[in-house]
């Protein structure tokens, strides 16, 4: 990764004053409580109580002192006059000429507490908090270094200067990023590792490769779309990476490297570092195994809503089917007239063990009991006679219907 990654204007905003602040932030940054205003009164002058108070106020907003406090925004200088009683800001030119100006920094990091960014406590605990935060997610760079400013300045340490932060965060992420490459591609065996080289690699006679092939999924609801799911999902599966487990991994970050992999063409892939490369590739199958699998499910899903949709349902005339339902049913029915208005579960066992040779209406009496689930023990041979189940008792008439 760029040891710099933040734009020129990302840079000229740093520890500065972007506008003016809203009225949230006047409320939250700039409002002086009675310690800050007895603190306040033991400054003689007013143009030193109001610098001071500007330069409290910009600390606990920006996180650092300015150069010049004339550079605070109007309406910020506006609230702090109005909570000191006067009736508009005071002028600061002899007050930014003078020391009281720096001797004033210092006191305010005294008393408030403000530590400076090489603390040896609060550096350990920043460098902790980034590669955590840099190992779970997969933030942008600059979306870390934003968030990384704002825990200073919620700590009270003083910002560093643009160039320090930005290659810090740089380090953090770049030394996540090979950890998150290394230790995944120390996982295949020296087989699996193959099998995975081969989705960058073009076969003789083609003009893809297996990777260009795999990331791209069903483009249509049909039997070939189907059949084509499924052969991707057979293709992935084959790689044999099933048996490799990625979970003490964040899975935010395995999905990038799978969405890395999706749309980095092979050539591209193949000229990456070992580590990078089988870590992504690995990440790849494994993610993509579960989306080939949801495709085709998918797929065909669709298309048996079509076949129900599309299908005219006739009555089920009597069948071997029908028979065994209505079998089943008689025996439930009867247990549970037996267990009572209010079954339970013990009760309706009860119900079934008392059953002895209960009349299925087939010339097969049934038995149950506390040691005998089984109820029939025979297979019994039926037809149908007038539209009416008959047990077959003269196998001679039933050849010759």
């Amino acid at each position: 990764m760029p040891a710099e990654f933040l734009t020129a204007e990302q840079r000229r905003c740093y520890g500065r004053y972007n506008g003016e602040p809203s009225s949230d932030q006047l409320a939250r940054y700039f409002h002086l409580d009675d310690a800050d205003l007895a603190l306040l009164r033991q400054r003689r002058e007013e143009p030193n109580r109001f610098g001071y108070a500007l330069q409290l106020c910009t600390v606990r907003f920006l996180g650092t002192f300015l150069y010049d406090p004339g550079d605070v925004p109007p309406n910020a200088q506006q609230y702090v006059a109005h909570q000191l009683g006067l009736a508009e800001p005071s002028t600061l030119t002899a007050y930014r000429t003078e020391r009281t100006h720096w001797r004033h920094v210092e006191d305010i990091r005294h008393r408030y507490g403000y530590r400076e960014f090489t603390h040896p406590i609060e550096y350990f605990r920043l460098v902790r908090w980034l590669y955590s935060r840099a190992w779970l997610s997969a933030e942008r760079p600059s979306l870390l270094f934003d968030l990384a400013t704002a825990r200073l300045v919620e700590r009270k340490v003083l910002l560093p200067g643009v160039t320090v932060l930005e290659r810090l965060v740089g380090r953090v992420q770049d030394r996540t990023a090979r950890r998150l490459w290394r230790l995944p591609a120390a996982a295949p065996t020296p087989l699996q590792r193959v099998s995975l080289e081969s989705l960058v690699m073009v076969p003789a006679g083609s003009r893809q490769s297996p990777l260009d092939r795999l990331r791209h999924g069903p483009f249509r609801v049909s039997a070939p779309g189907l059949v084509h799911a499924l052969h991707r999902l057979q293709e992935i599966r084959a790689l044999g990476v099933g048996d490799i487990g990625l979970e003490r991994f964040p899975p935010s970050r395995i999905h990038t490297l799978a969405r890395y992999a999706a749309k980095t063409p092979a050539a591209m892939m193949a000229r990456m570092p070992d580590e990078r490369r089988i870590a992504t590739l690995l990440a790849f199958a494994k993610t993509f195994e579960i989306i080939a699998l949801d495709d085709a499910l998918d797929v065909f899903d669709f298309l048996m809503a079509d076949v129900l949709r599309d299908a005219k349902h006739a009555p089920e005339g009597l069948s071997f089917r029908s028979l065994e339902g209505f079998v089943n049913a008689r025996v439930i029915v009867e247990a549970l007239r037996r267990a009572g208005p209010s079954p339970t579960r013990v009760g309706f066992r009860q119900a079934l063990e008392s059953l002895k040779s209960f009349d299925l209406g087939i010339g097969a009496p049934l038995t149950f009991g506390p040691e005998r689930h089984q109820g029939l023990d025979n297979v019994y041979f039926t037809s149908v006679v007038n539209g009416r189940w008959a047990p077959i008792t003269d196998w001679a008439a039933a050849v010759r219907v």
